[in-house]
């Protein structure tokens, strides 16, 4: 391949938008939350516990409920999530991730609508499906209300 001048500047534009992305305060604050999750001890037993059982109910889940154990440790499993998903430090780094996530569908839905309209971009929020003429997944063809263009 050879590199063009259109293509230098176009790979300058990706590199300064990453930057931009690296510096957003939606980055700034998913480094701030995972650091936080990943020095807080307490949070740190959670998911270590979390895992064992995760491993436990994995070997369990082979034989399903004919496995002596199984009610028990199913019932276990499911209140350490419950555990993990209560925990503050846990809430604030998927809050964090969810508005990285964000920032990143906006960004894509930007890129995707300045090369065309009917371009489909995946996003990992259902808000910007709507946003779109035609979010790429109904797979009607036409038949949810979408304009197929």
């Amino acid at each position: 391949m050879f590199a063009t001048y259109q293509t230098i500047e176009v790979l300058d534009l990706a590199d300064e938008l990453a930057e931009m992305i690296n510096q957003s305060e939606a980055m700034s604050e998913y480094h701030s939350a995972k650091r936080q999750l990943m020095t807080t001890p307490v949070t740190q037993e959670k998911i270590k516990a979390f895992a064992t059982m995760k491993e436990r109910f994995d070997e369990v889940q082979r034989f399903g409920r004919y496995h002596p154990e199984y009610k028990e440790i199913n019932r276990e499993t499911r209140r350490l999530k419950r555990e993990l998903d209560m925990d503050e430090v846990i809430m604030t780094f998927r809050q964090a991730e969810m508005g990285v996530q964000s920032l990143l569908d906006q960004v894509g839905i930007l890129i995707g609508e300045s090369v065309s309209e009917q371009v489909k971009v995946p996003v990992g929020n259902p808000f910007f499906e709507g946003k779109r003429r035609h979010g790429g997944g109904c797979s009607t063809g036409g038949g949810c209300g979408c304009s197929v263009g």
